[in-house]
């Protein structure tokens, strides 16, 4: 059954989608990957779908695979799909182009992190809503950082230690005022990999929520394997 979304709701998601996925292998583009029978991308939508303040869904996928994508998504929920670009920076500004201008709050997510629960969402978007400009679901890191000097050979040097109790690992989606998000993307110079480092060097704060451990990232082929095995709790 196709997920109804709230038409008075004020979030709008965006889906980068049109990355090759290099690193889980060779196969089709990221987001088309499957879990458990399913590509990626029909995971994340369907959990962003079934977050009550979501009014609108736009998917920037790739310029080959549009037509076979709104197939895909037709039967998950009522989705805008645009080409995406080379870069994901690309792809975000195709997706933001196209929302609807009285949408006050737009939430930038992967697909490839296809578990993230609904109230992951729902506590972004409400802490956008609350007066931050800027917000991102972040995980404490566990592991021990080491600042390293890569030296000639493939060897590394260490440097020191960094205190990872200041460290965060972070998730998406991660949620902007609508205008915070457009000026940003007119004034980046470069390309960016996260949305919320664009916006941090336009002077803007960025504020953390806690994430979720279901909110991990399929990057290669063993996340495939763990994400899998979380299916039963996402």
């Amino acid at each position: 059954m196709t997920a109804q979304l709230n038409a008075d709701g004020d979030v709008a998601v965006l889906v980068p989608a049109a990355g090759s996925g290099v690193r889980l292998g060779p196969g089709a583009p990221k987001a088309l990957r499957l879990l458990a029978g399913e590509p990626l991308l029909v995971h994340a939508v369907r959990r962003v779908a079934a977050a009550p303040s979501v009014r609108t869904i736009v998917v920037a996928a790739p310029a080959a695979e549009l037509a076979a994508v709104r197939e895909l998504l037709a039967p998950v929920a009522p989705v805008i799909v645009v080409a995406g670009g080379a870069e994901r920076q690309d792809s975000v500004a195709a997706a933001l182009a196209v929302v609807p201008a009285d949408v006050a709050i737009v939430l930038v997510h992967d697909a490839a992190r296809a578990l993230a629960p609904p109230e992951l969402v729902e506590s972004v978007a409400a802490a956008v809503r609350s007066g931050h400009p800027a917000v991102i679901p972040a995980l404490p890191v566990v592991d021990t950082i080491k600042e390293v000097d890569p030296a000639p050979g493939g060897s590394e040097i260490v440097l020191g230690t960094v205190d990872r109790t200041v460290l965060r690992g972070v998730q998406t989606p991660q949620g902007f005022r609508h205008e915070v998000l457009a000026a940003a993307h007119r004034a980046a110079p470069a390309a960016h990999t996260d949305d919320a480092g664009m916006v941090e060097k336009a002077g803007i704060p960025v504020v953390c929520v806690p994430g979720s451990e279901l909110a991990l990232k399929i990057t290669r082929p063993l996340d495939l394997v763990i994400a899998e095995a979380l299916l039963p709790l996402a």
